[in-house]
């Protein structure tokens, strides 16, 4: 046997060094991520319910239950990596207007991704609820497969507006996409057409950057485009910017 060869041989046999992880076992480490999903409501049977439908959603969907806006606020704080989190708009410590509970616990986790679970269906408090900073508001009367849809469509950083939200409200003369928009989305299409970066157009409206692009991708669906400059010509043809 050559030396060469019994020298192939020896680094072959010698073991790694203590305490460092095989890259087979390491690369698979890495496609388990947990997506961790905050479900706040009352009834502990709903929220059972709930949990294995967002099986569905995600392979490793970590559900952290609360039964109230305060137990919420409190994951939220606790996990602040958490993807999504899902409120009942009714619980008992809700206190003040429909939409005041959301927008406290926004106030508390402003880049937290709120969908609005609920039995209400009153169009003006689905917008008051989206205005206050929600990504999202689904009934609890819709299917599985819509609230999967729902929540997928927030996952990848757009809003979900349920049909319901223009049942009680004509629509205006302007055309379907103007119904589509919530006055927060109006604000910041203005902002478009002004020509502001992202950055100013939080500063100026109050919110992050990442709720202005939020809303900048509901605009894009509502009036059926790809980019700002598409979205200001399609607005102002709708007469959306007079």
């Amino acid at each position: 046997m050559t030396m060469r060869f019994r020298g192939l041989i020896r680094c072959a046999a010698r073991p790694a060094p203590f305490g460092r992880m095989p890259r087979a076992r390491t690369m698979a480490g890495r496609m388990h991520t947990t997506m961790k999903i905050i479900l706040a409501d009352d009834h502990a049977l709903f929220r059972e319910g709930v949990q294995y439908l967002l099986a569905s959603l995600h392979e490793h969907a970590a559900v952290l239950h609360a039964q109230d806006y305060a137990g919420a606020a409190a994951l939220a704080g606790q996990h602040p990596d958490a993807a999504l989190a899902l409120i009942d708009l009714d619980m008992p410590d809700r206190a003040g207007a429909p939409d005041a509970g959301i927008a406290r616990l926004l106030a508390l986790a402003p880049t937290l991704p709120v969908v609005v679970l609920s039995a209400c269906e009153d169009p003006a408090v689905i917008r008051g609820v989206l205005d206050a900073g929600a990504m999202g508001f689904i009934p609890k009367r819709e299917q599985a497969a819509v609230m999967l849809g729902a929540l997928r469509l927030v996952l990848a950083g757009g809003i979900y507006v349920p049909p319901t939200a223009l049942g009680g409200e004509a629509r205006p003369a302007a055309g379907a996409a103007a119904a589509l928009l919530t006055p927060r989305q109006t604000e910041v299409l203005h902002a478009l057409a002004l020509g502001h970066p992202n950055k100013v157009i939080a500063r100026t409206l109050g919110m992050t950057e990442a709720t202005v692009k939020a809303h900048t991708g509901a605009i894009f669906r509502a009036l059926e485009v790809a980019n700002r400059a598409q979205a200001v010509r399609a607005a102002r043809q709708q007469g959306l910017l007079d």
